[in-house]
């Protein structure tokens, strides 16, 4: 039985959340996937639009998930002992130091964990970062566009 452990903040769950979760999954029998706390979120990337317990709810949901917990406040490998992995598998573009990461394994009585780095997937994957830029922009020409075509007020509608 090969216990395999991802993690991330999960924040707008996006195609490249499910590509990363599923090719993990197939590195073993069991996928536990770690959901950044807000604190952590925040330290590390960015401030998170949706809270903690509904990411976590999300991200138990899918389909190659086997068990998503919340992880630790303060060091992000404080988990490590509980979970047990046997295997670590990490996004292409996560900012993590393999070999930070195996020895801190090795520090917490870990030693025959491994790390494994996903290859990046071709395809046409919008990022957390990338969506919310859009939606930004498409509010900001959206109030650019407000009243626009409005020539003439609209007639009040007299009180019966």
């Amino acid at each position: 039985m090969v216990r395999v452990m991802a993690t991330g903040v999960f924040d707008l769950l996006h195609p490249g959340h499910i590509h990363y979760l599923t090719e993990a999954k197939k590195l073993g029998d069991e996928l536990i996937v770690v959901v950044a706390r807000d604190s952590t979120a925040e330290r590390f990337k960015h401030r998170p639009i949706v809270p903690e317990g509904q990411r976590l709810e999300m991200v138990q949901a899918l389909k190659p998930v086997d068990r998503a917990v919340l992880g630790h406040e303060g060091s992000i490998y404080e988990i490590l002992p509980e979970i047990r992995p046997d295997l670590i598998a990490l996004g292409f573009d996560q900012a993590h130091d393999e070999a930070k990461i195996l020895e801190e394994c090795r520090k917490r009585g870990l030693p025959s964990t491994k790390v494994v780095r996903l290859p990046k997937f071709v395809g046409d994957l919008d990022g957390t970062r990338k969506i919310i830029g859009r939606v930004g922009e498409y509010y900001a020409l959206r109030q650019k566009l407000e009243g626009v075509g409005d020539a003439e007020p609209k007639p009040k509608r007299k009180a019966a």
